[in-house]
């Protein structure tokens, strides 16, 4: 099958997972045809079945904002029509959603009929799409869309009651190629880190409001408290700059270390002995999955979609959104000689359940029956 993937290109969940997918895709055998604009982060190898579309943005004095959404949806007509997709994929429903739409128009006014399967991933549905600015289109482009995915049961509940969506949603969970996520410890790395043998903590995000890292600072203030541990910070954005004050305010700065955005996470996460996810929100929880996959146990809050992910008391331990003493009391549990190996061994198998191995024939058998609905009703 010929597929053409449209998502973000950056260390994002959503451009993660579909940049993933669609290398996992060429590994089985099937063309595809990333189309965004910048080459994605993850799109690091090379393969005959892998092709990459950059989506040119000419500069015009005219425009204040550059019109993205249209040069996106002109890119997807030039390689639906040149390549023969036999669909478009598309992540993250803004603006890739109605781009495909446009572009479908366009392509079945030349007698070119192909299905557009868009994939909600998250803040698309739960904080941006519901924006009043957003909404009537993004309600109308997914309903236009010939199949609808969601990675988890939580983010599909929250589309049908924050949208007037009339169509059918699958849910296929995000994944993890453990063959990139087998544990692989560098001791050097965790000896720099934690010379007298401390506990390592490690938490990943965006650096935005709803992931809480104030949340995870606190746990970690009052775990230092009760054992020796230090606490890893990957990743950029917004909150980082006020983290890093609140973090010298309580004296805290010996014991933590910000990495900044990072590729291979794996190699972090490959000496940790605990991952925190605090967030007020969460689709899946693409990060905690990684760190399962490291053999890391998790502390997450309840929230969204990591109930479906974090088993209670097997892989970790779920509390409410910021009942930070919970978390404290668990993680102390976790990070016990005697507990931890078993905590350990439970992640990786949990993390086994979503291997892309198990994931991609489900993601193959939705595409087969949107390209042959599809077709049957050009018929």
């Amino acid at each position: 099958m010929k597929i053409g993937i449209v998502c973000y290109p950056t260390f994002g969940g959503s451009g993660v997972v579909a940049t993933e997918l669609g290398k996992a895709l060429a590994k089985a055998g099937h063309q595809v045809h990333f189309i965004t604009y910048s080459q994605p982060q993850r799109l690091d190898f090379f393969n005959e079945n892998l092709y990459y579309h950059e989506v040119n943005i000419p500069a015009y004095p005219l425009f204040q904002y550059p019109p993205y959404e249209s040069a996106l949806s002109s890119e997807m007509v030039h390689v639906a029509a040149d390549a023969g997709l036999d669909l478009l994929h598309v992540h993250y429903a803004i603006p890739h959603a109605s781009s495909a739409y446009l572009a479908k128009q366009i392509l079945a006014a030349q007698g070119i009929h192909i299905p557009v399967i868009t994939t909600l991933h998250g803040t698309d549905i739960t904080l941006v799409g519901k924006d009043p600015s957003y909404e009537p289109v993004v309600t109308f482009s997914i309903n236009q869309s010939d199949g609808i995915t969601a990675v988890s049961d939580s983010l599909r509940k929250d589309t049908y009651d924050h949208f007037a969506i009339t169509k059918d949603i699958e849910v296929i969970p995000n994944f993890i190629d453990l063959d990139r996520f087998n544990r692989q410890k560098k001791d050097h790395f965790k000896l720099a880190i934690c010379p007298n043998n401390e506990k390592l903590i490690v938490h990943t995000s965006n650096f935005r409001k709803v992931k809480r890292i104030d949340d995870v600072i606190m746990i970690f203030e009052k775990l230092r408290t009760l054992l020796p541990c230090k606490l890893l910070l990957v990743g950029d954005g917004p909150d980082r700059m006020r983290i890093e004050r609140l973090c010298k305010e309580l004296d805290m700065l010996s014991d933590v270390r910000f990495l900044g955005k990072l590729d291979a996470i794996e190699e972090v996460l490959s000496v940790a002995d605990l991952f925190l996810m605090p967030s007020e929100s969460e689709s899946f929880g693409l990060a905690a999955l990684e760190a399962l996959a490291c053999e890391v146990p998790i502390i997450t809050s309840n929230a969204g979609g990591l109930p479906e992910l974090n088993v209670h008391g097997v892989t970790g331990f779920l509390s409410d959104v910021g009942d930070v003493e919970d978390m404290v009391k668990h993680a102390a549990y976790i990070l016990d000689d005697e507990n931890l190996p078993t905590f350990k061994a439970n992640a990786l198998a949990r993390a086994r359940e979503f291997d892309v191995a198990k994931i991609l024939p489900h993601y193959e058998a939705y595409y087969e029956r949107v390209v042959e609905s599809s077709r049957a009703i050009e018929i």
